[in-house]
């Protein structure tokens, strides 16, 4: 069965997997010498690209590039000024496993739903969802570098830079230009496929404006209802838990428990994969 983007979901094949594993491997392996992932990031990439490659294809497994690749480049600009920020994050630079999966895992679940049912929803699902973990990332690695102090998304007041949910233009228009990317790369893929200029135009606005959607919602959930914690001994609000980079242990003072920066990224990336199947269905029909 065939796509509307063009391509088939024929059976998979073990050669494509075993490809995908290989193709996967190489990239964690350069994604760790770098000092993107760490060890269990590594693992987590295998997986994710993996599972793309095998069950969606090379037009699916060219986003997750994309969105690997410049997230990577962005989180080392600059790196030395992000570093005064570290206490505010619950993780380093370096990606773990769950911080993969957070990213990742949502598209991999896609690619293979889609290989099991096909269904030409699948894909502009899958490319809001890329758009929203690269608009998020954009966001972060760029907004943080403001010359102007972030705002919180609820209600508008002055927060400190790293605060879940704050909001700078530099950052608004960092998430723009990163989910612009990735519906600039199926847009590609559409007019590769003979989809026609006006197909591929109306997939990179969906992507770009789902992408950007998608982040917004991630600044939403960490203003609300992400746990949020507080260092006594530093007197430093974190997301770092049970014990701050100091070693003192941390007092939660807002949101859900359970509730931390990779199950916000994971939720925010399915809203901005939804958005983008419904401005499919009223966009192309």
């Amino acid at each position: 069965m065939c796509s509307s983007a063009g391509w088939c979901a024929d059976r998979v094949s073990i050669s494509r997997l075993l490809l995908g594993l290989l193709l996967a491997a190489a990239i964690g392996w350069l994604g760790y010498r770098r000092g993107s992932l760490a060890r269990s990031g590594v693992l987590g990439a295998v997986l994710v690209g993996t599972a793309i490659v095998g069950f969606g294809g090379w037009a699916w497994a060219t986003l997750l590039v994309v969105f690997f690749v410049s997230s990577s480049a962005l989180s080392h600009y600059k790196a030395v000024r992000k570093e005064a920020l570290a206490e505010k994050f619950s993780k380093g630079s370096r990606r773990d496993l769950a911080q993969t999966l957070a990213n990742g895992g949502a598209a991999a679940l896609i690619a293979l739903a889609h290989a099991l049912w096909p269904h030409p929803l699948w894909w502009p699902l899958f490319v809001g969802v890329i758009a929203t973990v690269n608009a998020d990332t954009w966001a972060t690695e760029l907004g943080v570098l403001s010359l102007r102090p972030p705002r919180l998304i609820t209600t508008g007041r002055v927060v400190p830079v790293g605060t879940s949910g704050g909001l700078t233009l530099v950052g608004v228009s960092a998430a723009l230009g990163g989910a612009a990317l990735i519906g600039l790369v199926a847009a590609a893929f559409h007019l590769a496929q003979g989809q026609g200029a006006l197909a591929a135009m109306q997939l990179l606005l969906i992507g770009a404006f789902s992408g950007l959607l998608g982040a917004l919602a991630d600044s939403l959930l960490g203003a609300t209802l992400q746990a949020g914690y507080f260092c006594d001994a530093c007197a430093q609000a974190t997301e770092r838990h049970p014990r701050h980079r100091c070693g003192a242990p941390t007092r939660r003072l807002r949101g859900w428990p359970w509730l931390d920066n990779d199950w916000v990224n994971f939720l925010s990336s399915l809203a901005g994969g939804l958005v983008a199947v419904a401005f499919w269905i009223l966009i192309v029909g």
